[in-house]
């Protein structure tokens, strides 16, 4: 399945420079706005350490990880959903993104071009919530006229006029949410399963990435830094990560000996590339489970909750269409126990049928016939 996240902010933020240590890419980065117009993209490998457990266990020729594709979107400035600045473009380039991760700054630098004279992450991410929600009230708008066009046609349709009959009486609450800058509100309509998949910008899923200085990042000394201290206030410790995005941009293009020597100098004990991969792919309620054998370890993102017979579809639409059964065991018990035998001894590995919900951690052999 394909997952992507956008990297947004104002412009100068960060966004370039982080996108290039995620990514290992050399998009430009500079100290004007606007400097990223198009956005770009890149796939990242989501970071799993029961990969290369599992190959040395199935003596594997070569392992296909779980990945994130990342998308470095321009700029965006006060007036974006009215076309100022790459206003129109920023905005289409984030409906088709799965996440948001808002890029703050939080640490002050006389050098670095910007609107304002003082640092102040939370106006930053009010500034964009606006510019989203008053696109968003565009869309409604579209929305509303499109649903008054459809109940006049199911008028002899009972059931389908009640289904539309939901959509609008949402609908109207997300426009009075909308109108009253009420994100919170927004973000909680929009998981209503009459939202049509959150088709609203300021109703998608968001994680915080606050752009510390390369000094803080040493023993934690961000956690003193008032402007990440506001933000965790406000979003809460889990949906806020602190990275500083020139320092693991500078330790992403050195090789691997110097890159842990610099890390080790500079007191970064954990990745903040890492920590940004794995909460993105878990904040979009994903999980993983494994294909393995001798040709290869191969592992599959799924949504949580999918049952055997859909997951099976993520590795071919015939595994689905003619599935039979599977047969099931999770790695943590291979890992345990030391060996597929002694897993299925202990009457851990059983033949599932399609209604089954797949765990992470999960290795499955799909049983099928077309």
């Amino acid at each position: 399945m394909s997952i992507a996240a956008g990297l947004v902010g104002l412009p100068n933020v960060g966004k370039s420079t982080l996108f290039n240590a995620l990514t290992k890419s050399s998009v430009p980065a500079e100290n004007y706005p606007f400097c990223t117009i198009d956005p770009h993209m890149a796939i990242t490998v989501v970071p799993d350490e029961r990969i290369p457990k599992l190959q040395k266990w199935y003596g594997s020729q070569k392992t296909i990880s779980a990945s994130v594709q990342f998308v470095d979107i321009a700029g965006l400035v006060k007036g974006a959903a009215t076309g100022q600045g790459l206003g129109n473009q920023f905005l289409s380039h984030i409906r088709e993104v799965d996440l948001i991760l808002h890029v703050l700054r939080c640490f002050e630098d006389k050098n670095i071009v910007s609107d304002f004279t003082a640092v102040d992450p939370n106006r930053d991410f009010d500034i964009i919530v606006t510019e989203l929600m008053l696109k968003d009230l565009d869309s409604i708008e579209k929305r509303k006229t499109k649903l008054a066009h459809s109940l006049k046609a199911a008028q002899n349709k009972p059931a389908e006029k009640k289904e539309l009959e939901l959509e609008l009486e949402l609908i109207l609450k997300l426009e009075k949410a909308l109108n009253s800058s009420n994100f919170k509100k927004v973000q909680e309509l929009c998981k209503s399963p009459y939202a049509k998949n959150s088709f609203l910008l300021s109703g998608k899923s968001f994680l915080i990435i606050a752009n510390v200085a390369e000094h803080e990042i040493a023993d934690f000394a961000y956690q003193q830094n008032t402007n990440y201290q506001s933000l965790v206030k406000r979003f809460g410790a889990e949906s806020v990560i602190p990275v500083s995005a020139r320092l693991e941009y500078e330790l992403s293009v050195l090789p691997e000996a110097e890159r842990e020597e610099m890390a080790s100098v500079m007191g970064v004990t954990q990745s903040g590339l890492q920590t940004i991969i794995e909460k993105t792919y878990a904040h979009l309620g994903l999980i993983t489970f494994f294909t393995c054998g001798p040709k290869e370890v191969h592992a599959w993102p799924i949504n949580k909750g999918i049952n055997v017979r859909k997951a099976a579809g993520e590795i071919h639409s015939d595994l689905e269409r003619g599935f039979i059964c599977a047969d099931v065991f999770n790695c943590k018990d291979l890992f345990e126990l030391g060996s597929e035998a002694k897993v299925k001894e202990s009457g851990k590995m059983r033949t599932e049928g399609q209604d089954y919900i797949v765990q992470d951690g999960d290795i499955l052999n799909i049983k099928f016939n077309v």
